[in-house]
């Protein structure tokens, strides 16, 4: 069983930059790949980003790639998503995730989930 917990989220303004951390429970974190999710109001729940389980791979939605950077510190069971020059179509509550098994953007791969941070930019 692994518990998640994300935070750093808040209300930014457009170009500010913000990094959610997310602390995962247990003795095998390293072992999982990890991704980031968003929900926006009203919106269907979208992958964001995600890493392997040693920080080598990463993968990211197009809307993203360029401003946000996913990193992992195995040694803290820390996963990082780094967003740079924030847009309000970034607004979302963003969920971390742990995949036991592959290196996905499917959310249905993942198996263990955080409760979320609300992330807001203003205009």
């Amino acid at each position: 069983q692994v518990q998640l917990v994300e935070s750093g989220g808040g209300l930014v303004q457009a170009g500010d930059s913000l990094r959610l951390s997310c602390v995962a429970s247990g003795r095998t974190f390293s072992s999982y790949a990890m991704g980031w999710f968003r929900q926006a109001p009203g919106k269907e729940r979208e992958f964001v980003a995600a890493i392997n389980w040693s920080g080598s791979n990463t993968y990211y939605r197009n809307s993203v790639k360029g401003r946000f950077t996913i990193s992992r510190d195995n040694a803290k069971n820390t996963v990082y998503l780094q967003m740079n020059s924030l847009k309000p179509e970034d607004t979302a509550v963003y969920y971390c995730a742990a995949d036991r098994t592959t290196f996905s953007t499917n959310q249905g791969a993942y198996d263990y989930w955080g409760q979320g941070t609300q992330v807001t930019v203003s205009s």
